[in-house]
């Protein structure tokens, strides 16, 4: 029997099959959301995804998108909006981590980080727009580099992320006729696999000796999509243990 998706609130997430991307996927569609999510290249890890929100239930569909292809951005939107309607929430967690001091970062490397951590989100932004209801929640995904480090070889990840903070408050004020919120959330080290092989020594930086979950992260999406969270926009929200005191 196919399961009526049409009562649900919509979600799309961009980069949604591994990490924080993976847990606000599960959570949403806890919460009762369909979920549309994008992946780059973990073709099974959305597929077992997408598996496990069925068996609880949920509905999902998974698409694989560069977020530094802006046809391949409009696209996922298109299906999702194709399979689902019209959008409520939108998370845009895609990013990509280079690390190199100044004198060492390729031209390359550069364009790869500036394509995807700043040009994908406003695009991914872009894309949505037309397809949000009133009253719906924008969510970036940032990093409380933006505010401070202590690892030389991030000065090009900290442009992006800080990037993205202002970015917020601009389209925050642009969509707020609307009712539209836009906010970006700056988390610390999680345990993702973008931190594999780090996990003990960035625990040892943290005031609370230990890293984020990415569970921790969607629990505060989770506030930000919902009834409680309408009247905050434009803002960042830090997420750190304490790494940034």
């Amino acid at each position: 029997m196919q399961q009526d998706t049409s009562v649900r609130k919509t979600a799309l997430i961009f980069g949604g099959s591994r990490g924080i991307g993976a847990a606000a996927v599960e959570r949403l569609a806890r919460e009762g959301f369909n979920v549309a999510f994008t992946f780059a290249s973990s073709v099974q890890k959305a597929d077992d995804l997408v598996k496990s929100i069925a068996s609880q239930g949920g509905a999902s569909l998974a698409i694989r998108a560069d977020s530094a292809d802006p046809a391949a951005i409009r696209d996922a939107v298109a299906q999702a909006v194709a399979r689902f309607g019209k959008i409520d929430a939108v998370v845009v967690n895609a990013g990509i981590l280079r690390v190199g001091a100044i004198d060492a970062v390729s031209l390359e490397e550069l364009d790869q980080m500036l394509n995807v951590n700043v040009r994908g989100v406003f695009l991914s932004i872009q894309a949505t727009v037309p397809h949000l209801n009133d009253g719906a929640r924008i969510i970036t995904i940032g990093s409380n580099v933006a505010l401070h480090t202590r690892t030389p070889g991030s000065s090009v990840y900290q442009l992006t992320k800080t990037a993205v903070a202002g970015m917020v408050k601009g389209v925050a004020l642009d969509l707020a006729p609307r009712g539209i919120t836009v906010n970006n959330i700056q988390p610390g080290p999680v345990d993702t696999d973008m931190n594999a092989g780090a996990i003990d020594m960035l625990a040892g930086m943290s005031p609370l000796k230990r890293v984020g979950q990415p569970s921790e992260i969607a629990g505060l999406i989770v506030y930000l999509v919902g009834e409680d969270a309408r009247y905050v926009t434009g803002t960042s929200i830090t997420i750190d243990g304490g790494l940034t005191l």
